[in-house]
């Protein structure tokens, strides 16, 4: 926000950092607002989610083309359960990308896709859909919940991530998550502010205003002494969710997926049927994961040398993990491109406690900063949202509303409320 800082006040924002993937990137209100132009690349489809019967289920930017993929008895069906969300797309954004307890400007619009979202994913698959393939596509997306299936409004997900991809598809950054970084340090920098790097933060600063992008449990470690007793009884309560298992590749050539169209997609879903994702979501088993893998280079050529490429691909583990989950990402890789291995110059692999190291905002691997069940969307991480029990101090990042994602909202919405307090 192009807003001065109040002097003499002084303001301290920290946090660690993290890269994310931005299916709602280019849909973030906060984006929009900022007078600089962040590098999106759009690949010719938002996702891919390969089948064993060798063709692909095709999230494609346009409904009409989205709905030749599916089965024919499922045709009407996705049109009458999607068209409506992607027509209110902006308002709905402007609503679910904060607090959900709030009083709605478009009370309608966030009903009508309350009576879907609602749902647990798995039923509304089953309820809505006939075929497999849109089975398949919507269990496949709604995954991004980090959920079981099973979970009450994990349905939410997936229709607010297929309706960003027909809307502004799910772009990459060109050059990488760091060309993101970048942009906005500069225009911090212009407004006036400064980034200082390598700071291991242990007691709280000194300033009038501290917005901090970490999880309760490093709030508790930082500033515990200067909260409140019931405070931080609600933060111990916090509750983190599964972790992440990921693998980086460096890749001699493009994934051969048996499915060519898979190739139009800087994301493949893989984890084949309805049913198959379920269980894997449920158990977190590496018998057969859901594997979650993005193919920047196929549209962004800074990302590796020519004629290489580059691909990483990650699963959901249980928080904390040891299990090593390489093997089984990768046999459910060869599973849809049966030359994968032969592609592979080299891989950097980070278990949950790995992630964790790099960046103590990850617990346990959880990369939604967060579970985000029904009680965790509502109070996240408390009842006072971004506000603590200490004045001057906020929260904010993915364990505020609303959650995790490269979307810049949390920060957004606590300054706003840091700003309001101050009564600017």
């Amino acid at each position: 926000m192009d807003v001065p800082l109040p002097k003499p006040r002084s303001l301290v924002f920290f946090m660690t950092w993290a890269r994310r993937h931005t299916p709602l990137g280019a849909a973030s209100p906060f984006y929009d607002s900022l007078p600089l132009t962040i590098p999106w690349i759009t690949s010719q489809a938002a996702f891919a989610h390969p089948l064993d019967d060798g063709t692909a289920v095709i999230l494609e930017h346009s409904i009409e083309e989205t709905v030749e993929t599916l089965d024919a008895c499922d045709r009407k069906a996705y049109r009458s359960l999607i068209e409506p969300v992607v027509s209110n797309f902006a308002a709905l954004t402007e609503e679910i990308l904060g607090p959900i307890l709030h009083i709605p400007r478009s009370p309608f619009v966030l009903a009508r896709f309350g009576l879907s979202a609602l749902l647990p994913a798995l039923s509304l698959a089953r309820s809505h859909f006939a075929g497999k393939r849109a089975q398949a596509l919507f269990a496949g997306v709604s995954t991004h919940s980090i959920l079981p299936l099973e979970t009450t409004a994990s349905a939410a997900v997936g229709l607010t991530m297929i309706a960003a991809g027909h809307t502004k598809g799910w772009p990459i950054l060109r050059g990488g998550a760091q060309t993101l970084t970048d942009a906005l340090v500069r225009h911090l920098e212009n407004l006036g502010g400064r980034v200082e790097n390598g700071h291991d933060v242990t007691d709280l600063p000194l300033s009038d205003l501290v917005l901090a992008d970490i999880t309760p449990r490093q709030l508790l470690r930082i500033a515990g002494s200067h909260l409140s007793g019931d405070y931080r009884n609600q933060l111990e309560r916090f509750r983190y969710g599964a972790g992440a298992f990921k693998i980086d590749y460096a890749l001699s050539a493009p994934i051969p997926w048996t499915a060519r169209e898979c190739q139009r997609a800087a994301t493949v879903h893989i984890g084949g049927s309805l049913e198959e994702i379920a269980q894997a979501e449920r158990t977190l088993s590496p018998n057969k994961p859901f594997v979650l893998l993005g193919q920047p280079s196929l549209f962004d050529s800074s990302r590796a040398p020519a004629g290489q490429h580059t691909a990483w691909a990650y699963c959901h583990v249980p928080n904390g993990s040891t299990e090593d989950y390489v093997e089984s990402i990768e046999r459910q890789i060869v599973r849809y491109a049966p030359g994968f291995r032969d592609c592979i110059l080299s891989r950097s692999v980070s278990s949950p406690k790995a992630l964790e190291s790099w960046n103590p905002n990850l617990v346990g691997g959880d990369i939604l900063g967060g579970a985000m069940n029904v009680r965790q969307l509502l109070f996240r991480p408390t009842c006072s949202l971004y506000r603590t029990s200490r004045s001057g101090l906020y929260l904010c990042g993915a364990s505020t509303p609303p959650g995790g994602g490269v979307h810049g909202m949390c920060g957004f919405h606590a300054a706003k409320m840091a700003l309001a307090d101050l009564g600017l």
